[in-house]
């Protein structure tokens, strides 16, 4: 067991700084913390080590910073190895100790900058590297269909689409009624109450059915990929299905990236539906709208161009949520804080996307004039 480090200052006329017991990591205390304060009659002070037990960087590290010691200070001979350790830690101080004054603020955003855009270089060359690896796995599964895992596909494809319908269908549906609470209320202004129908079916079948699908998508199904991939890529099995011949794009990436594909637009339809039962109730309660005359009235003035939108976007939407989640996944390094944070990035990633996305189909349908 460590003894306490302690330290006895001779007033006498030589002024030798005995020590006395461990310094370590362990035995330090605040030993280093009192021994910094001799310093500041100033002068040099010899050392007595005859009751010194042992040493190590720690209590180097307080002998050097607290008396500004070096390794040919008085007395320090007697204990080679405390020698050698005082030269050690002298030797790397100017690396541990910060600049005087700190960093020109101008200096440090350039820093900052430049690590900035080295990251953002390497974050994309590494997404380009991704989609030709996938492009690669998928060709080579079109022309071999044999090549997909179907089990894995079927299995991703209940987790990853059907389990996610209750959530779908129920914010879809809360949306749906929000909006025609909204619609009725800032157009009773004007007396034009009717056109909230149009308004529900607009915003539903065309932006929120899909847009509100793709979000919870990304923080349900994309984070799980992530959080999967990644424990498996800390476990070294995605090293190991390498190891074995066996690709971890067509093994892993496949079954994930298809079954997002395909359920997409099936979880967007329910999602429609959804939000159209909850704008239907509201206007049939608060309104007095039949839902037959709900359903004619979108027949007539919305029509299925905005449903056929809305649904265009979902397949894309699909491939970018999996495509990020999975790639983020195999991002993850060798610890638990990795995995955190990997995971937090492919969400924030595909919701950023997802907008981005969005906001670029509206202007092209509106160059379309669609």
């Amino acid at each position: 067991m460590d003894k306490p480090a302690d330290f006895k200052l001779d007033r006498g006329a030589e002024g030798a700084l005995a020590l006395s017991g461990d310094w370590t990591s362990a035995g330090l205390g605040r030993a280093g913390i009192r021994l910094a304060g001799l310093r500041k009659g100033g002068g040099d002070i010899a050392l007595d080590l005859s009751d010194l037990g042992r040493i190590d960087t720690a209590g180097a590290l307080a002998l050097v910073r607290g008396l500004g010691l070096n390794a040919e200070a008085p007395g320090l001979q007697d204990r080679p190895d405390a020698v050698h350790l005082v030269a050690l830690v002298e030797r790397s101080l100017p690396a541990m100790r910060p600049p005087r004054g700190g960093l020109d603020p101008i200096y440090g955003f350039l820093i900052r900058m430049g690590h900035g855009v080295s990251g953002f270089g390497g974050e994309l060359w590494r997404t380009f590297a991704f989609y030709g690896a996938l492009q690669v796995a998928l060709l080579r599964t079109l022309l071999n269909p044999r090549r997909l895992r179907l089990a894995p596909t079927v299995s991703l494809m209940e987790r990853a689409g059907l389990d996610a319908l209750p959530i779908v269908a129920s914010t879809n549906f809360f949306v749906g009624a929000t909006l025609a609470f909204l619609g009725a209320d800032l157009l009773a202004q004007f007396g034009a109450q009717i056109f909230t129908v149009e308004m529900i079916g607009i915003g539903v079948l065309r932006e929120f059915g899909v847009l509100i699908t793709a979000v919870i998508l990304a923080g349900r199904s994309g984070s799980s990929f992530a959080a999967e991939l990644g424990a498996m890529k800390m476990n070294q099995e995605v090293d190991a299905i390498s190891v074995m011949g066996v690709s971890p794009y067509e093994a892993l990436i496949m079954p994930r990236f298809i079954a997002m594909l395909l359920m997409t637009p099936l979880l967007t339809f329910v999602a429609v539906l959804a939000g159209l039962a909850g704008g239907l109730l509201v206007t049939w309660t608060l309104l007095d709208l039949s839902p037959t005359f709900f359903f004619q009235r979108l027949l007539d003035n919305v029509g299925l161009r905005h449903f056929w939108i809305g649904m265009v976007k979902a397949p894309v939407f699909a491939i970018v949520i999996a495509s990020i989640g999975c790639r983020q996944g195999l991002e993850v390094g060798g610890d638990v804080e990795q995995l955190g944070r990997r995971v937090t990035t492919s969400v924030v990633q595909s919701l950023f996307a997802i907008i981005i996305l969005d906001a670029i189909f509206a202007l092209v349908f509106m160059q379309l004039n669609q």
